[in-house]
């Protein structure tokens, strides 16, 4: 049967981590089985590990070299015969799962060893030898090592510790999960075991990525599988699902409260970022004086916003009846899930990067999340939130927790030139009712929300093509309706009513058609005018002039191809006219 996984990542360890995949060029029974009882006892609980026979390792970048070396018909025969008598060399008996891959036209064999649920396991150091003595083994970074007296007496309390979301759920049935999100998952990540849904029976393919349990007359799913690929985890592990809530003035005030987001949790955490994205995630734009190239800065950086999401799936306690919380404030926002942090962890390692769990609660779900490249790694979360905020010159998030370790919060605060201000004010003797008075009065207004509109025009006709031009101004219309949304509405209202005023028509027509690229013809039919040089000169040149209009080939005016889109100040004049009545 195939792989479960593309089995390009183990060669390159993109998704799965070095220190979990070990290369052997040859058949070495003696390490090689050293490194299975390690993997086996998973004493870290990340998921076992995986053994790439025929498969050179390469030592600078610690990946497989290619290509491969690679394993002969013969070879591949006799290993699996003496695999056979081996595996029952191990204490308690221990198989692991044996798959023949072809790589750069050879064939070699990769072992996987999942934690095992029998553990503690003992192997004899020399399993080839007559005299043999058996020996605890466990991982240490990326190494298969004796376990010392302490480890071997911490080793035997995890016997029967199986992490919660590897442990079978007798409560409910197989076909609670849904064969399409396996076939779904294993389509994403370039499985070649996707081919066989549908053609094996269902339980063959989730026995092979051991999502069920159990003896063939009461086979269980394992709660990852309930998680993964049940439409509705929320029966099986009560609310398993998102709920946010918005304070737009602080708790103090009134809230809103969204519709909780429930699902597949690879699901949730897609659906998740979409909304966050959508509705309260924003860009600015700023060129420094100094330099030609502007600076892109965000609220919240979304990579930031989306390993802090994915890690409170991830370290969840779901035996807890709580969901994922996000609340959204003026100037921050606030994840919290149940479940803190291990209590091997001292706090102070958040706020310097240096977070290794002892233990991890759950080690299936974080596997099948790197595959969906969802989240990186073990231990690279925190470090990655730590480095985006400060790339992004956003302040240092807070990670808070109780004595119990019963919940885990990270507050994200949002970077300084988002910070909610007082309503722009704008003195009456400033609203001039002419083009150029209010193209002024527009200036001013994104000079005092710290906007630089020429760096955005710079920026933005660097592009070559008229959709490229378009997708880079949409977020700015968040920008816009922030802005206006921040202004004293009487203040608002009466530059509405300058621009009416000042503006003909025709010109506010011209800004309203070309929020989406629009060629010179289609524009002038639009005010019901021929596409002449004279009427291009009265009705939109002004508009170019002033910056509300601009080209999306500006280094070739007559380009046959030309369009004209508005700008930011042509979408501010759109923004307050809302404000007319």
């Amino acid at each position: 049967m195939a792989l479960h996984i593309n089995i390009e990542d183990l060669l390159s360890t993109r998704t799965i981590e070095s220190d979990r995949i070990e290369y052997k060029m040859g058949w070495n029974p003696d390490a090689i089985y050293r490194s299975i009882c390690a993997f086996a006892n998973d004493f870290d609980n990340t998921g076992g590990g995986y053994i790439l026979v025929g498969v050179e390792e390469d030592n600078e970048t610690k990946t497989a070299k290619r290509p491969v070396k690679g394993l002969t018909t013969a070879e591949l025969a006799e290993i699996q015969r003496k695999m056979i008598g081996f595996n029952n060399l191990l204490q308690p008996v221990y198989h692991a799962k044996l798959f023949i891959e072809s790589v750069d036209g050879k064939q070699i064999i990769v072992l996987w060893i999942p934690g095992g649920s029998n553990r503690p396991y003992q192997v004899p150091e020399q399993i080839t030898a007559k005299a043999k003595k058996h020996f605890y083994y466990i991982r240490k970074y990326a190494n298969s090592v004796k376990a010392n007296l302490e480890e071997q007496q911490e080793l035997i309390s995890l016997a029967n510790k199986i992490p919660f979301d590897d442990r079978a759920n007798t409560r409910t049935k197989v076909d609670h999960i849904s064969m399409l999100l396996v076939k779904d998952y294993l389509v994403n990540i370039k499985s070649r075991l996707a081919e066989q849904v549908g053609k094996l029976p269902d339980h063959e393919i989730l026995g092979q990525m051991e999502l069920i349990s159990g003896p063939d007359e009461h086979i269980a799913p394992r709660n990852v599988a309930l998680m993964l690929f049940s439409e509705y985890p929320e029966k099986h592990f009560p609310s398993t699902q998102v709920e946010i809530v918005y304070f737009p003035n602080g708790e103090a005030a009134d809230f809103q409260e969204f519709d909780p987001i429930k699902g597949p949790i690879p699901s949730q955490i897609k659906r998740t970022l979409e909304f966050l994205t959508t509705n309260f995630l924003k860009e600015k734009v700023s060129k420094p004086a100094d330099s030609e190239k502007s600076i892109r800065t965000w609220n919240y950086p979304l990579q930031a916003i989306e390993e802090t999401l994915v890690n409170a799936f991830y370290h969840r306690d779901y035996q807890e009846r709580e969901p994922v919380e996000i609340r959204i404030y003026p100037n921050s926002i606030v994840f919290i899930n149940r479940g803190g942090p291990d209590r091997s962890i001292k706090m102070q390692a958040f706020a310097l990067g240096q977070v290794r769990s002892r233990r991890y609660r759950n080690r299936r779900l974080g596997e099948f999340l790197k595959e969906l490249e969802l989240t990186e790694g073990k231990a690279t979360g925190i470090p990655t939130i730590l480095s985006t905020l400060k790339l992004n010159g956003s302040p240092a998030p807070a990670f808070i927790t109780d004595g119990e370790r019963t919940f885990f919060e990270v507050e994200l605060f949002i970077h300084p030139a988002f910070e909610m201000r007082e309503p722009i004010s704008i003195p009456d003797d400033e609203i001039v009712a002419t083009l150029s008075g209010l193209d002024v009065l527009i200036e001013n207004i994104l000079d005092r929300a710290g906007i630089d509109h020429s760096a955005i025009v710079h920026d933005i006709t660097d592009s070559v093509q008229a959709n490229a031009i378009a997708d880079a101004l949409k977020h700015i219309d968040n920008q816009v309706s922030d802005i206006a949304g921040n202004m004293d509405s009487a203040i608002a209202g009466a530059i509405a009513g300058a621009i009416v005023e000042g503006l003909t028509q025709n010109q506010i027509t011209i800004i309203k058609s070309t929020k989406n690229p629009q060629n010179r013809k289609t524009i002038l039919a639009g005010l019901g005018v021929t596409n002449h040089r004279k009427n291009y000169e009265n009705y939109m040149l002004p508009l170019i002039r002033a910056g509300w209009l601009m080209m999306t080939k500006p280094e070739t005016p007559t380009s046959p191809k030309q369009q004209y889109i508005s700008t930011l100040k042509g979408r501010m004049i759109l923004e307050l006219l809302k404000h007319n009545t």
